[in-house]
């Protein structure tokens, strides 16, 4: 599958190049490398491929070769466009792995923000374009995915006719992902014009649409599979610069949906300002200028692996649950609200 990285902050911005670069489990390198603590079966194993889950290599372990996205807000247009309050985000897209990406790579030596999202892809059928590239934009809202959505060609023409027009319209790829994006600002702005995608939405009214979404997708489903409907893993992540809503989910009683952690520590480990060092307490961070005493500011960071050496400094969010973030940064872990005639059933054996 895929894998994202997620980073806000009400206050403290980070260097795209520090977070998404320099550590050596920064997304960058997770196209063919991968650490999972507190999510593999034995204890002391962190390698993937130690594992006896068949499954959780499966949904883990694909190598993510195919397209590269950033996003991540700036304030620049409020300062040209008399329409623009606040930050919008920036985008950039490519087909190329980002650890041969010059462009990627510049831009990250030279971008900060207070909000980022960064995702590798790992097809699951549709082809590769930049258009089919994550995250994708809906005027201020910015959403991406991990996963996949089952017999998404069976259930594509009803998932359309839920959309708003304009949301149908900004559906320029072909994946189940940018699908699902579609249905959410579909459902966040009460099927809204163009124009109510610039509106920021209560963090409540977030979570109400990204629940909504989940369903939406396995009621159709149900509709046209009945009982073969196969179990879908849905880690979706919705923000509009100021507030974030992510989920780790999968629609089965007893499979682990694909990875997905939070940290509240890990952008002081990750900055390269301060003295701490993300690949290890034997590290020297020789660029430092903070002092080992001082603070850096509320953030969360929300990633399909941690990118920093220290267990400790992450934690693995629960199956079927949603990580929210506030406007002044507190998290919280909400559950996915469904009904669990939804969950798939393992077949039986004689």
């Amino acid at each position: 599958m895929c894998r994202w990285f997620a980073y806000i902050s009400p206050e403290e911005p980070c260097l795209l190049s520090d977070v998404l670069i320099n550590p050596a489990n920064a997304i960058s390198k997770q196209c063919s490398e991968h650490y999972l603590p507190k999510l593999l079966p034995h204890g002391e194993e962190h390698d993937l491929d130690d594992s006896n889950d068949d499954l959780m290599k499966m949904r883990n372990s694909l190598l993510n070769m195919d397209g590269l996205g950033v996003a991540w807000y700036t304030k620049a247009a409020e300062s040209y466009v008399k329409s623009v309050e606040g930050q919008r985000p920036a985008l950039y897209k490519t087909q190329s792995p980002p650890i041969s990406d010059f462009n990627f790579r510049n831009l990250c030596s030279n971008t900060e923000t207070q909000c980022l999202f960064a995702h590798i892809r790992a097809t699951s059928g549709s082809v590769v374009t930049q258009v089919n590239s994550h995250p994708f934009v809906f005027g201020r809202h910015v959403f991406m995915h991990n996963g996949a959505i089952s017999d998404f060609t069976t259930i594509r023409r009803d998932m359309t006719d839920l959309f708003s027009f304009d949301a149908y319209c900004n559906v320029l790829g072909s994946t189940d992902s940018e699908h699902a994006a579609a249905l959410y600002i579909t459902n966040l702005t009460n099927h809204g014009t163009k124009d109510t995608w610039e509106k920021a939405y209560p963090l409540s009214e977030m979570i109400s649409a990204m629940n909504k979404t989940l369903v939406q997708i396995m009621e159709l489903q149900q509709k046209h599979l009945g009982d073969k409907a196969a179990p879908n893993s849905l880690n979706f992540c919705a923000t509009d610069g100021h507030k974030m809503v992510a989920t780790r989910f999968r629609n089965h009683a007893t499979q682990q949906p694909p990875s997905l952690y939070w940290s509240e520590f890990a952008g002081r480990t990750l900055n390269q300002k301060f003295p701490s060092h993300p690949d290890g307490a034997d590290k020297v961070n020789e660029s430092a200028t903070k002092g080992t005493d001082e603070k850096i500011g509320k953030h969360t960071i929300i990633a399909s692996e941690p990118t920093t050496y220290d267990e400790g400094e992450w934690h693995l969010i629960n199956a079927n649950c949603m990580l929210t973030v506030d406007e002044n940064g507190t998290e919280k872990e909400v559950p996915v609200e469904y009904d669990t005639k939804f969950n798939a059933v393992d077949p039986s054996h004689p």
